[in-house]
């Protein structure tokens, strides 16, 4: 397996798991993340074969970006789970 691989199939994960869980959209059959996690995780498996530092720097540039990234119409990954576990309060610590 590429090393890119498994950053891609996690960057698909946090996608659909933050739509469903965190955004609150129902969940549904649609195919269109992990068809395209599947698209990337090939296309940076071929790109690792011509210069693998430059497929997996991609591939953890997409996972970081999948975390902080707000999609259309809902909140960041981050900013999800901060709101669930009570973290991302604003309320200052003693």
């Amino acid at each position: 397996m590429a090393r890119s691989t498994g950053p891609i199939v996690a960057v698909g994960a946090i996608t659909y798991a933050n739509q469903v869980i965190g955004n609150g959209r129902p969940w549904s059959g649609e195919l269109i993340i992990p068809v395209a996690t599947g698209i990337a995780a090939a296309l940076l498996a071929l790109a690792e074969k011509g210069s693998p530092e430059l497929a997996v720097g991609i591939a953890y540039i997409a996972l970081v970006t999948s975390l902080l990234l707000a999609p259309k119409g809902g909140r960041s990954a981050v900013t999800n789970l901060l709101r669930m576990t009570g973290l991302g309060t604003g309320a200052p610590r003693r």
